[in-house]
């Protein structure tokens, strides 16, 4: 069959063992190519640490990989067990700007303080319990960049992909001194106190929008074929909490393909927004670009295997050519049963992840 659709599935670090081992990588993408996936996006960036040896993070932290991978390197072992098996291998900087979960800032800005994103008080900015960088700041977008260039200058992979912290911003930051004036030079005044006014909004997302417009230059100049993904939350909702302007990101062409996190948990909820991103924020162009993220596990939540099946045939249907999904662990609890049912019906036949 010549059908190519994207059907991918994340690795992660947190509530999963697969990373922990080479011989578990190996096992879980001999257990993919069966399943009838075709690409992986593992972790390479959580909790502020890589998971690779990093020559940027020693340089600029003094911490090489995250402690517990010492001795190994996991993105190399995933690019070696994936590519045996024919997957593409996507690495997902799933921390994006964040510095730190409920530790004021982590180890990062211990090292960097100048480096922190502040709210209208002055504070350090933290949104759900995250703390966060300063995405504004030109410092930390260099330190990405070099983190991005560092992996695709060392490992053969296919592409990179950002995500809901990457590149984002909690609307709620914004005031740092250097930010603040920034926008009083070009536009003539303070920001505003209310971290939704529609103008302040849209003047950070648009800084944000430059960032990735450079990162998508900066990755195709050393290989125009590798590809950039990016999995935001659902527009607007990402526009006005966390400055993620994806209209505008697909309308520049500053992706390849995107993954919004379609994150329900019934059937109806998922076709209500598959609806709305085909007929309103999706054109003839951009729709081939467009992958849902699909939540099939967290915590104690598995989806149903006639949910699953479901979204797979409407994403179909509504001309959708590939999901994602969150996460690898969900796939071969209870004996395999997701696994099993995608192969015998939506992955039966082999397709091919699109060039």
């Amino acid at each position: 069959m010549g059908n190519t659709e994207i059907r991918g599935v994340w690795l992660t670090k947190t509530d999963s063992l697969v990373l922990n081992s080479q011989a578990s990588i190996a096992e879980a993408m001999d257990f993919l190519a069966e399943t009838g996936f075709n690409v992986v996006f593992p972790v390479v960036w959580n909790q502020a640490k890589t998971l690779y040896p990093s020559q940027v993070m020693r340089q600029t932290f003094g911490v090489e990989i995250n402690p517990l991978y010492l001795g190994r390197d996991p993105l190399a072992e995933v690019v070696n067990e994936a590519h045996r098996v024919g997957l593409k291998v996507i690495p997902w900087f799933e921390y994006g700007f964040a510095s730190s979960y409920n530790q004021n800032g982590g180890f990062l800005l211990q090292k960097k303080p100048e480096w922190a994103a502040r709210d209208c008080q002055g504070k350090l900015l933290n949104k759900n319990g995250f703390e966060w960088l300063n995405a504004f700041d030109t410092q930390v977008q260099e330190f990405f960049c070099n983190l991005v260039l560092e992996i695709i200058n060392n490992y053969d992979v296919d592409g990179i992909q950002g995500d809901d912290r990457f590149p984002a911003l909690p609307c709620e930051g914004g005031y740092d001194s250097v930010t603040v004036a920034r926008y009083r030079q070009e536009c003539g005044q303070n920001p505003p106190q209310n971290p939704k006014h529609k103008h302040w909004l849209q003047w950070r997302a648009d800084i944000l929008t430059e960032f990735l417009a450079n990162l998508y230059q900066l990755v195709k100049a050393i290989n125009p074929q590798l590809v950039v993904s990016m999995a935001p939350n659902i527009y607007d909702w990402t526009f006005k909490e966390y400055l993620q302007d994806t209209p505008t990101w697909l309308e520049r062409g500053l992706l390849d393909i995107i993954h919004p996190q379609i994150y329900r948990r019934d059937f109806l909820s998922y076709k209500r927004i598959i609806d709305k991103l085909v007929k309103q924020q999706f054109t003839d162009q951009t729709l081939p670009k467009l992958a849902p993220g699909i939540l099939i596990k967290i915590g104690s939540y598995c989806i149903s295997a006639d949910y699953l099946v479901q979204a797979i045939e409407y994403n179909r249907a509504c001309g959708i050519q590939g999901e994602v999904f969150f996460f690898y662990e969900g796939l071969w609890e209870h004996d395999n049963a997701l696994a099993k049912v995608l192969k015998k019906s939506v992955y039966t036949n082999y397709a091919a992840f699109p060039t």
